[in-house]
C-alpha cells in the first residue's frame, strides 16, 4: 500500500513539474526538453504527457510539442471568477454595513449547509452570534433557501429532503415540499426573509447574487433583530437587493 501511495504521489509531482516548466517557459516544449528541464526520465515524462493530453490538461501544439490544455483554462477562469467575486462582494458588504448601520454577511453553500464567508458589522448596537465560518443547515436561514432557489424542482426538493433539520428554536420549516416552493418563490422575487429560525429574536433579510448563467453564486444578507425587521424591513429589503445587483453588475453579469 505504501509503495502505491508513493508512486501515485510521484506521478502527481511530475505532472505539476511539467505544467510548471511550461508555465515558466511560456511556450510549447517537447517531451525531451521537459524531461531535461525537470530532471526526470524521458520515458516517465512521455507517459505522463500522454496521460495529461488525454485528459485535456495538456494539448499538442504539433507532432512533437505540447502546451497547456483547455481544462486548465476552465479551472483558471473559475478560480479567477471566485477571486473577483469575493473582492467585489466584500467591497459591497462593507458599504452596505456602513449605509445601514447593521451587520452584513456574505454566504455560500457547502453541500447541505449555509456557510458565512464574509461579515461586516455596522455601527448599530445589535450583534449576532454567527461569524465567518459559521455553518448551519440550509433550511434554517433566508440565505439557505436562496442558495437552492435556482435548481430545478426535482433537484431542489431532493436537496431539502436530504438536508433539512429541525432548529433548536423549533421555528425552522422542515417540510421539503413547502421549503422547495418557498425557495423558488424567494429566488424569483430576489428576496428572502426569515425570523427566529436559527437564533431567537434574530431576523435575516437576504438577496441572491446570481452567476452569469442565472444560478445562485452566493447571498448577501442583513442580520438584525426581529423588532428592527418589523420597523425597517421594507427599507432594508430594498437596500440588500440593490447590493446584490451592484455585485452582479461589477462582475459583468
Amino acid at each position: 500500500m505504501e509503495d502505491k501511495t508513493r508512486h501515485r504521489t510521484s506521478g502527481i509531482d511530475r505532472a505539476i513539474q511539467i505544467m510548471d516548466i511550461l508555465t515558466e517557459r511560456q511556450q510549447p516544449m517537447s517531451a525531451y526538453d521537459i524531461a531535461r528541464s525537470v530532471g526526470a526520465p524521458l520515458s516517465t515524462v512521455y507517459r505522463i504527457v500522454e496521460d495529461l493530453v488525454a485528459r485535456e490538461m495538456l494539448s499538442r501544439a504539433n507532432e512533437t510539442l505540447v502546451w497547456l490544455g483547455p481544462r486548465l483554462m476552465r479551472y483558471g477562469l473559475l478560480y479567477r471568477a471566485q477571486i473577483d467575486f469575493f473582492a467585489e462582494a466584500k467591497r459591497e458588504m462593507v458599504r452596505l454595513a456602513k449605509e445601514t448601520g447593521e451587520t452584513v454577511q456574505i454566504c455560500t453553500r457547502d453541500e447541505g449547509m449555509m456557510v458565512v464567508i464574509g461579515m461586516a458589522e455596522g455601527d448599530g448596537h445589535f450583534r449576532v452570534a454567527s461569524n465567518v465560518g459559521t455553518r448551519v443547515p440550509l433550511n434554517w436561514t433566508a440565505s439557505g433557501r436562496l442558495l437552492l432557489g435556482h435548481l430545478g424542482d426535482r433537484e431542489r426538493l431532493a436537496a431539502f429532503t436530504k438536508y433539512s433539520r429541525p432548529s433548536h428554536t423549533e421555528i425552522a420549516e422542515t417540510d421539503p415540499v413547502r421549503l422547495s416552493e418557498q425557495s423558488r418563490e424567494d429566488y424569483t422575487r430576489r428576496l428572502s426573509v426569515q425570523t427566529g429560525a436559527s437564533e431567537f429574536a434574530v431576523a435575516c433579510i437576504a438577496a441572491p447574487i446570481r452567476n452569469a448563467d442565472g444560478s445562485c453564486l452566493a447571498t448577501i444578507s442583513i442580520v438584525i433583530s426581529d423588532r428592527q425587521a418589523a420597523d425597517r424591513g421594507g427599507t432594508l429589503s430594498t437596500a440588500v437587493k440593490q447590493s446584490a445587483l451592484n455585485i452582479e453588475r461589477a462582475l459583468g453579469h
